[in-house]
């Protein structure tokens, strides 16, 4: 039975983590791709902007930054994922062909499957972003390396930064994309909570349901989950640039990460 907003969160698992990290080595664990869906454009362009601090890791938005791929405007991205693949060089084979307007591999990327479990619990300690034209966000999608129709997400949080106060209003959600055995499914709520704080995001999904939490707390649950390998990408965006100072930040604090796949 899908439980109701504001109902406490489940435990997480007590097996070991694969991903435990506070960020704290001063630099970055293999489980980390530092670049933006590498393979839809240049490694000049995709490469994230970060910098560790006493408090955790900075992804940044830096004056000089490029664009992440032309044809996507002014966007700006600084992410860390957990997987990469793609096809060949030329083709529209790869992760999240989310565009419309014609994504072809630019930078062909092997397949590498650092974190990307079929069903699985992750916990992300962050600070979002409150700087203007700024996102955060946390989620997970298909790799598609087995099957182009594994493309399902699952949005943990978006998180815009003038939607930061004493509470915070948040998306989140399952986006089907490609994949049938899907519907897309996004809410629009509110946590009592100022994310410019550090807050803890939970996502626990398998079985058919996937859960969604805020420092400890349900924020949604769904009656659906993809089935099949997922990885995770945490960023910041900006969607327009010169609009207050750089550089512009979200600083993750931690993320624990466990695969809870049946074989």
């Amino acid at each position: 039975m899908l439980r109701t907003p504001g109902d406490p969160l489940s435990p997480p698992p007590t097996s070991a983590p694969a991903i435990d990290d506070d960020f704290s080595g001063g630099e970055l664990a293999p489980v980390w791709v530092p670049h933006y869906l590498p393979h839809w454009t240049t490694a000049d362009r995709s490469a994230a902007r970060l910098a560790f601090t006493p408090e955790g890791i900075d992804l940044r938005i830096e004056e000089d930054q490029l664009e992440w791929r032309p044809e996507d405007g002014q966007m700006r991205v600084s992410n860390l994922q957990t997987a990469t693949f793609s096809g060949t060089l030329g083709s529209n084979v790869g992760t999240h062909r989310h565009r419309s307007d014609g994504l072809l591999v630019r930078t062909h990327t092997p397949t590498s499957l650092h974190y990307a479990p079929t069903a699985g619990r992750v916990d992300v300690t962050l600070r979002a972003s409150t700087d203007p034209d700024c996102m955060t966000a946390i989620w997970l999608v298909g790799t598609e390396h087995d099957d182009p129709r594994d493309s399902g997400e699952i949005c943990v949080a978006e998180i815009d930064a003038d939607a930061i106060g004493a509470s915070t209003r948040v998306r989140c959600g399952i986006k089907a994309h490609h994949d049938e055995r899907l519907r897309t499914d996004m809410i629009a709520t509110s946590v009592p909570h100022d994310a410019s704080r550090f807050l803890t995001w939970s996502v626990e999904w398998g079985g058919g349901v996937t859960t969604i939490g805020c420092e400890g707390r349900l924020v949604a649950a769904f009656d659906q989950a993809p089935a099949y390998p997922q990885m995770l990408l945490i960023d910041v965006f900006e969607m327009s640039p010169d609009r207050g100072a750089y550089p512009k930040a979200a600083t993750v604090r931690r993320v624990r990460a466990w695969s809870t796949d049946s074989h």
